[in-house]
Order: structure tokens, then C-alpha cells, then sequence
């Protein structure tokens, strides 16, 4: 299972919020880069950024700091917040990234999410972020009448490579992932999902392995790490390499890889 670092960016700096709130947030470092580069000589295969100034914004913010993380470090770099249209997408993939997270988007205009999943083949990830099973929007300001696991079949079916899920009400709070909304999810759609939320120790992460045969194949971890509560060195020696990338041909053909 991939053990994938959070790297929150807020006015240029690295936070980690409490159920998304705003008003909660927590400044970890003011050196990004120098934080993603420390994760990757810990054994990170891959980095998750969130553009939080964006994703409230909607577009892009913390650009230049993004840009600066993906010249530094040699592992892939995921990054979401406030990319919703096609030029955001495209300009973020040309700075180097390697998959672009779309969420407000995949509830708001469906069809350009598959436009971009057919555009970019293997670089669309969705990101859902529930909030009592329903599908927080705008940087989770906002909560929309969709279903989270509908949304999930359907942009699976658009084309997406992956799914990242997170339970807001676990995001933050160290108290572990929803593992039954996890399962639900897994085994609802073709496509890998990704764990986001809640993941305070190893023991919740070895949790998930159980949920692996079912398609959970990552998972982003964020406060656990900064706190210390966990170690990121410790965490991939227990779960072994990265899978995400080792999809079966079976699993999906825009399977990540």
C-alpha cells in the first residue's frame, strides 16, 4: 500500500486544518519544500499537495511553491485545489506534476472531468470528500444533495485512475478512517481508492491493509506525521512498497501507473 505524505500549502506555508475548517488551521512549517524533500529521505514514493488557498478560491494559488516541490524532489507529486477547467489542468501537468485531484468539479461539471480523463489518460484523480456520506464542495465550504459512492461509480466510469476519499469528520481529529465508508466505496467502483483522513498510528494504517483485496490501495496521511504520532520511515517499512503503481491489468485500464 502507498503511504503517501500530506503537504497542505495555505499562504505559502504548510498547514493541516480540523475537519477542514479554516479557522483551524495549524502551521506546521514555512518551507514547504524543504518538508517535502525530508519526507522523500524518509521513503515517500509519492507526494499529495493541496492548493488550499485554491480550493476556496477556485484556481490555483500557491503555483510557484507546487513548482518549486516538483523540480526538488524525484517522486511523483499529486496536487489538487481549485482546478476546474481545462487550462488549470494543463498548466499544472506542465510544470511537472503528475496527476492533477479533481473534486468540486467532478459534482459541478461531470463532463469535463471525463473530457480530461480522456485528455490526460492516467493523470485524472477524483477527489471525494464526504461529509455525512454526501460530497463537500469548494474547498468543503459547501456540502451538495450527491451521494458520495454515486459520484464514485460515475467518475470511475468517466475515466478517472483513481478515487482519494476522505471522511471530513475524520480529517484532522487523529481518530482513524472510516474504514466501513472506505469498503463501500472499494467496492463499488473499478478503479483504485486512495484512504484520506483520520490515520493517526501504525496500527490504523496496518488496519487498511485488510481493505486492500477489496481496491484500497494508498493512503494519504497529513497530521499524524507532523505530530510525530507517526513515522513515515516506520510506516512504509510495515507496509512494503508502494502498489499503486503494480494495478493489475484486470483492476482497470486507467489503473495509476
Amino acid at each position: 500500500m502507498d503511504v503517501i505524505p500530506a503537504i497542505d500549502l495555505l499562504g505559502g506555508q504548510c498547514v493541516r486544518l480540523y475537519q477542514g475548517d479554516y479557522n483551524q488551521a495549524e502551521v506546521f512549517g514555512d518551507n514547504p519544500v524543504a518538508v517535502a524533500l525530508d519526507w522523500v529521505d524518509q521513503g515517500a514514493t509519492r507526494l499529495h499537495l493541496v492548493d488550499l488557498d485554491g480550493a476556496k478560491e477556485g484556481t490555483p494559488v500557491n503555483t510557484s511553491v507546487i513548482a518549486e516541490i516538483v523540480q526538488a524532489v524525484d517522486v511523483p507529486v499529486q496536487v489538487g485545489g481549485g482546478l476546474r477547467d481545462r487550462h488549470r489542468v494543463s498548466a499544472l501537468f506542465g510544470l511537472g506534476v503528475r496527476y492533477g485531484i479533481l473534486g468540486t468539479v467532478a459534482v459541478e461539471q461531470p463532463q469535463l472531468v471525463a473530457d480530461l480523463c480522456q485528455e490526460f489518460p492516467g493523470q485524472i484523480i477524483v477527489g471525494i470528500d464526504a461529509r455525512d456520506g454526501k460530497v463537500a464542495t469548494r474547498g468543503w465550504l459547501e456540502t451538495s444533495t450527491v451521494e458520495a459512492v454515486e459520484l464514485g461509480q460515475r467518475m470511475a466510469t468517466a475515466g478517472a485512475a483513481a478515487i482519494i476519499y476522505t471522511d471530513i469528520h475524520r480529517d484532522g481529529t487523529l481518530q482513524g478512517s472510516n474504514k466501513d465508508a472506505l469498503r463501500e466505496m472499494a467496492e463499488a467502483i473499478s478503479v483504485p481508492v486512495i484512504a484520506s483522513g483520520g490515520i493517526s498510528n501504525l496500527t490504523d494504517l496496518l488496519g487498511l491493509i485488510a481493505l486492500e483485496p477489496a481496491g484500497v490501495r494508498g493512503a494519504i496521511i497529513g497530521r499524524a506525521l507532523y505530530t510525530g504520532d507517526l513515522s513515515l520511515k516506520e510506516a512504509v517499512q510495515a507496509v512494503g512498497p508502494g502498489r499503486i503503481q503494480d494495478i493489475p491489468p484486470d483492476f482497470g485500464s486507467t489503473a495509476i501507473g
